[in-house]
């Protein structure tokens, strides 16, 4: 009995060979294009405009973490280094001093230090600090706005869908480029963003 014929062209073994080449061409370029994509875009990251923001303590209850990535942020150089502070103390205080009863911040994150009579210095414990803007709304309302509430990227989970940008009210939450993370008040930008690089959180 005579063999069958061999048909002209291509065998099965030399088919399934040209398309799994042809398969993993295909498949090498298309990941080389998505991470060339990937690293052509600029990295954006959540961050809160304080001339926008209206310190409506959502911050502090939104956040997914446990803890707010969201901190208050103090501009040294535009603090009037006030006694009687409308970001430190209870509205009608009856007196100017540390006690717990006397203090705006439900924590105690704000810390008062005494430098020479009538100034005091103001510092916030980002430990204690919950981002509730407590003391940021009392002083823009009778201060100069040097309080005001900023994503710590060190914490930040950068959620494509941020929680607390979805329920702010004012809009305030915007997307800025992860190179300036920050919308900085005063003269504090270039160093406060230095001290975040170095990982320092005091």
């Amino acid at each position: 009995m005579a063999g069958k014929p061999e048909r002209a062209g291509i065998n099965r073994r030399g088919f399934l060979k040209s398309s799994l080449n042809t398969l993993s061409g295909l498949l090498i370029g298309g990941i080389g294009g998505l991470l060339f994509s990937r690293s052509s875009k600029k990295e954006m990251v959540w961050q809160i405009d304080p001339e926008i923001c209206i310190q409506c303590e959502r911050c502090a209850a939104n956040c997914v973490l446990a803890h707010s990535a969201v901190k208050c942020v103090h501009s040294f150089s535009m603090c009037g280094y006030c006694d009687l502070c409308s970001g430190y103390l209870e509205p009608g205080a009856r007196s100017r001093d540390t006690g717990a009863e006397n203090q705006l911040c439900p924590t105690g994150a704000l810390k008062r230090t005494f430098v020479e009579n009538p100034y005091f210095e103001y510092t916030i414990d980002e430990k204690l600090c919950i981002g509730c803007g407590k003391c940021v709304k009392g002083c823009a309302a009778f201060g100069n706005g040097s309080l005001y509430l900023q994503v710590r990227h060190d914490r930040c989970l950068n959620c494509n869908e941020c929680s607390i940008a979805r329920s702010c009210p004012s809009q305030a939450w915007k997307r800025v480029p992860a190179d300036r993370p920050y919308i900085l008040r005063g003269d504090e930008s270039a160093s406060f963003e230095r001290r975040m690089k170095r990982g320092d959180r005091g």
